[in-house]
C-alpha cells in the first residue's frame, strides 16, 4: 500500500493495539509488530515512525523483551512509551530504577511546551500513570520534557535524533491531552500527511480479500450484530454470490431478534442466508453447566459443528468468516497479556475446525473502527449502530445454569429495559445496556402473598471502544418507570438492581 506507515512495536502491553487506533485516528495507516521483528523487515517496511508499547516487565532483568540498539540509529523517530521507554534509556546508557513511590492512576504532569512533542498542550495538565520502575537518569543527549512529582523523568527527548520517550501512557482517555501528544509526535517529529482514513481501509480489504478468496465458497458466522453484518458485507462486496451467511438462531437471542435479523439482511443487502434453528441443540449442550468459560467453549464449539454441517451442504467451503474484533482478542488472551475472558469466536474455538482457513478481516479493529467501516461501505445507520451484544448471547447473561424458562424470563426482561431506554431517548447516549438475570432469589410480596423470586440486575455503560466504560448516569424516574414495568409483567421476578460499576474494575457484561 502507497501510505505513510508507522509501526508499533509490541512489548506485551495490554494498550498495543489502543495505540494503534490512535495513530489510524490521527489518519496515519499504523501496523502491529512484535518486538523481536528483524530489523531488515523494519527497514523493508520505510516506516515515517516507531512506537514502543509498555509491558510487565523490567528492562535489567533476565528474558526481558529486548531489541537491536542500531534501531535507535536508523534515522527513524521513535517513541517510547511506559516499558518502551524505559528500554529506550536503558539500551541507549540511561539508568532505569525500582520507583520509591509508584505511580498508578491520574498524576499531575508538568511539560515543556517549548518541545516539539507538547506543542499546544498545557503546561501544567495530567496523565494516567501505571508503573513502578522508572527512569532515573536520562542517556546522554537526551533533555527532561516532562516530571510529576515523584517521577524525575516523566518524559525525555534526544531532539536532534528524534527520540522520545514518555512514562505515562498518551494512549488512554484518562490522559486528557494525549491524543494531542501522540498527533505532535506523528506530525512534528515524524512529518506525517495524514493520508489514512478508514474507507481506505475498507477498500483495501476487499481487494485481499479478492485475492484471498479468488473462486471459492464462503461461508460467514452472521450474527446480526455490528461486527458479524460488518463483516459478512465486506466479504459479500469481495466475492457476491460465493458468499453463504449462516445465522444460527441459538435459542439465545433476545426478543424478536432472530426473525428481525433474517428481515434485515434479505431485504437490505440481498445476501445468501441460511437461518439454522438451532436452539435445542445448543440450550441441550449446555444442560447444566454454571461456569461461565465453559459456556463460552461449549457455544463457541456449537457453532463450528453447526457451520460444518451446513457447509457440507453446500459443497466444499473453503473459507469460514467470523466477525472477531480486537476487544475479544484482547481479552482472550495473546501471548503477552492475561485471559480475562475467552470470547466464543476466539478462545472458544475448537481445536479441529473443517475449513482451510478462518478469516476475520476485523481483528485488528475498535467498535468505533468497526462502525466507521459499515458507513464506509453503505451499511444504514440504524444497522451500524446497534449496541454490542455477544455472540455467545443471553448465556452469558444468565448467571449460573440455563433452562427455558430463564431465558424467557430474562428476553422479556431485557426487552422491556431496551425500550424505555428509547422511550427516555436515552439509546444515543448509552453505549450498551442489557439487563442480566441473577442466580439470586429474595423474599417479596405482591398482592399481599409472599414471594421468592428471581432478582434482575439492570446495566447500562458509556464508552467508545469497550476497552474501559463508566456505568450510565439512567435518571431515576427512568429507572423507576422500568423497575415498575419489569416486575408487573415478567413471572418469577421481584426484584431489580441497578449496576453502577465501572469498566475497569468489572468487565461490560457480567461472564
Amino acid at each position: 500500500m502507497k501510505h505513510e506507515l508507522v509501526i508499533v512495536l509490541d512489548f506485551g502491553g495490554q494498550y498495543k493495539q489502543l495505540i494503534a487506533r490512535r495513530v489510524r485516528e490521527a489518519s496515519v495507516y499504523c501496523e502491529v509488530m512484535p518486538f523481536d521483528t528483524p530489523l531488515s523487515k523494519i527497514k523493508e517496511k520505510n516506516p515515517v515512525g516507531i512506537i514502543f508499547t509498555g509491558g510487565p516487565s523490567v528492562v535489567y532483568e533476565e528474558n526481558a523483551p529486548m531489541l537491536e540498539k542500531e534501531l535507535f540509529e536508523l534515522g527513524i523517530p521513535v517513541l517510547g512509551i511506559c516499558y518502551g521507554s524505559q528500554l529506550m534509556g536503558y539500551v541507549l546508557g540511561g539508568e532505569v530504577e525500582k520507583a520509591q513511590h509508584r505511580e498508578y492512576g491520574k498524576t499531575d504532569l508538568t511539560v515543556n511546551t517549548n518541545n516539539l512533542m507538547f506543542k499546544d498542550v498545557e503546561e501544567n495538565t495530567t496523565c494516567w500513570m501505571s508503573h513502578t520502575y522508572y527512569i532515573s537518569k536520562p542517556p546522554v543527549g537526551f533533555e527532561v520534557i516532562a516530571t510529576t512529582k515523584t517521577c524525575p523523568v516523566a518524559a525525555m527527548a534526544d531532539v536532534e535524533k528524534k527520540l522520545y520517550a514518555v512514562q505515562f501512557h498518551p494512549e488512554v482517555v484518562h490522559t486528557p491531552e494525549g491524543t494531542k501528544m501522540l498527533r505532535n509526535f506523528l506530525y512534528n517529529v515524524c512529518g506525517c500527511k495524514g493520508d489514512w482514513v478508514m474507507t481506505d481501509f475498507a477498500k483495501e480489504q476487499i481487494r485481499l480479500l479478492k485475492e484471498k478468496i479468488g473462486d471459492k465458497k464462503v461461508l460467514c458466522a452472521l450474527s446480526g450484530g455490528v461486527d458479524s453484518s460488518v463483516a459478512a458485507l465486506l466479504i459479500h462486496k469481495a466475492v457476491g454470490k460465493q458468499l453463504t451467511c449462516i445465522f444460527v438462531d441459538h435459542g439465545l437471542l433476545r426478543k424478536n431478534e432472530g426473525d428481525d435479523v433474517e428481515r434485515i439482511f434479505k431485504k437490505e443487502f440481498d445476501m445468501n442466508i441460511i437461518r439454522v434453528n438451532a436452539g435445542e441443540q445448543f440450550i441441550s449442550a449446555l444442560e447444566g453447566v454454571s461456569d461461565p468459560e465453559r459456556k463460552r467453549k461449549i457455544i463457541g464449539e456449537e457453532f463450528i459443528r453447526v457451520f460444518e454441517a451446513e457447509a457440507k451442504k453446500i459443497g466444499t467451503v473453503d473459507f469460514l468468516v467470523q466477525g472477531t474484533i480486537y476487544p475479544d482478542v484482547i481479552e482472550s488472551g495473546t501471548k503477552n497479556a492475561a485471559v480475562i475472558k475467552s470470547h466464543h469466536n476466539v478462545g472458544g474455538l475448537p481445536d479441529y475446525v473443517d475449513f482451510k482457513e478462518i478469516i476475520e478481516p476485523l481483528r485488528d479493529l475498535f467498535k468505533d473502527e468497526v462502525r466507521d467501516v459499515g458507513r464506509a461501505i453503505g451499511i444504514p445507520e440504524f444497522l451500524v449502530s446497534r449496541q454490542p451484544f455477544p455472540g455467545p448471547g443471553l448465556a452469558i447473561r444468565i448467571i449460573g445454569d440455563i433452562t427455558k424458562d430463564k431465558i424467557a424470563i430474562l428476553q422479556d426482561a431485557d426487552y422491556i429495559f431496551r425500550e424505555e431506554v428509547r422511550n427516555a431517548g436515552l439509546d444515543k447516549e448509552i453505549w450498551q445496556y442489557f439487563a442480566v438475570l441473577t442466580n439470586s432469589k429474595s423474599v417479596g410480596v405482591m398482592g399481599d402473598e409472599r414471594t421468592y423470586h428471581y432478582t434482575i440486575a439492570l446495566r447500562g455503560v458509556t464508552s467508545i471502544d469497550g476497552m474501559t466504560a463508566d456505568w450510565a448516569r439512567i435518571p431515576y424516574d427512568v429507572l423507576e418507570k422500568m423497575s415498575v414495568r419489569i416486575v408487573n409483567e415478567v413471572d418469577n421476578v421481584n426484584r431489580i438492581v441497578y449496576d453502577i460499576t465501572s469498566k475497569p474494575p468489572a468487565t461490560i457484561e457480567w461472564e
